[in-house]
């Protein structure tokens, strides 16, 4: 009973010892979804890699396109987004399990704004600086949900998807 006892013990250590947080070293993932935004709902692809150990650097592509009356004139609009961020992951601080990966990072990015030629407003093309805090939620060890918060960019607000370990 004894070294049973003990076998267990020494599984759940060994079990604990080589759990990986979410996003290991060299690993990537594909991230997808929709975004929250004062301008419609923008849809977001990305790529996080794992950079270093609870650090990733990633990559995003968004596109929204919205309807705008002004003066009573209607305006039809697309941002395109090309992002670039880098997260830190909590997860071993917390002590989370691997179904888990809370994070928060910084972003920067190019936002391609497309108005009519003949549109009397101010929106212009630019670069965005930003901030954001997420977390994911693993069903698996390839499919998972996430959502993250953020503002400075045209996913201000927030944004949620799907993430697929590849």
């Amino acid at each position: 009973m004894n070294k049973l006892f003990l076998i267990i013990i020494l599984m759940a250590i060994a079990v604990t010892a080589f759990a990986q947080y979410p996003l290991a070293i060299g690993e990537k993932q594909l991230n997808a979804g929709l975004g929250l935004s004062s301008w419609d709902i923008p849809v977001y692809v990305g790529l996080d890699y794992g950079f270093k150990k609870d650090v990733s650097l990633g990559g995003e592509l968004s596109f929204n396109s919205y309807r705008e009356k002004h003066d009573s004139e209607y305006y039809n609009h697309a941002i395109i987004g090309i992002l670039g961020n880098g997260n830190y992951h909590f997860n071993h601080i917390l002590e989370l399990s691997k179904d888990w990966d809370v994070y928060a990072g910084l972003n920067i990015g190019l936002y391609i704004w497309s108005s009519p030629n003949d549109y009397p407003g101010d929106h212009t093309s630019g670069l965005g600086l930003g901030a954001q805090i997420g977390g994911r939620y693993y069903f698996s060890d390839k499919f998972g949900v996430n959502l993250e918060l953020g503002g400075g960019n045209v996913l201000s607000g927030g944004k949620f998807g799907i993430t697929y370990k590849l």
